[in-house]
């Protein structure tokens, strides 16, 4: 198989969509596991991984009934940010030798200095980064822009990583409460 990982996120969304799809396996009764804040926090956690996206975005559909959805939200939001800061402290001190030798290659070189000579193209990367978090696709995509970004400080993403996954996941909560 030659894409061996994005078949696996796929059939992760499709098994998402049929069990949060079947009424006979999923009801509300069925999910007493998730009356707590302590699940909507680790739906939170889940909601920031590709391949627990779809499943974390099926409970909090299903939650957005049961709990007081500004709180949901909150707690929620700063699950998503573990699972992010996760991501980013790996990328940035696993992957740092093999970003700096990265550097150091030709084509890097080449695109840095084309970065300079245009400085708003600069600007791109982490709004790239962030614009990718935001959206339902696989926030690892998004973490790993915004931390070989040097110019991007722990601080400045933990606050925005926040702001962008707990927008996203009130987004959710509004259409599960309308459902």
């Amino acid at each position: 198989m030659k894409y061996p990982k994005f078949f696996a996120l796929f059939l992760t969304i499709v098994i998402a969509v049929l069990i949060f799809n079947n009424q006979n396996l999923v009801t509300k009764e069925s999910f007493v596991i998730i009356e707590n804040y302590l699940s909507s926090f680790t739906l939170g956690v889940l909601y920031a991984y590709g391949f627990t996206a779809a499943l974390a975005t099926g409970g909090l559909l299903i939650i957005a009934n049961q709990q007081n959805i500004i709180i949901t939200g909150i707690i929620a939001g700063l699950g998503a940010l573990i699972g992010d800061l996760i991501i980013f402290r790996f990328i940035r001190r696993s992957f740092n030798d093999e970003l700096n030798l990265l550097a150091k290659t030709k084509y890097i070189k080449k695109f840095r200095k084309f970065l300079k000579k245009y400085s708003a193209l600069n600007k791109i990367v982490p709004f790239l980064a962030y614009i990718i978090i935001a959206s339902p696709l696989p926030d690892e995509i998004g973490v790993a822009l915004a931390a070989t970004y040097r110019d991007i400080t722990a601080k400045s993403f933990v606050i925005t990583s926040y702001l962008l996954n707990t927008a996203g996941i009130f987004t959710i909560l509004i259409i599960g409460k309308l459902l």
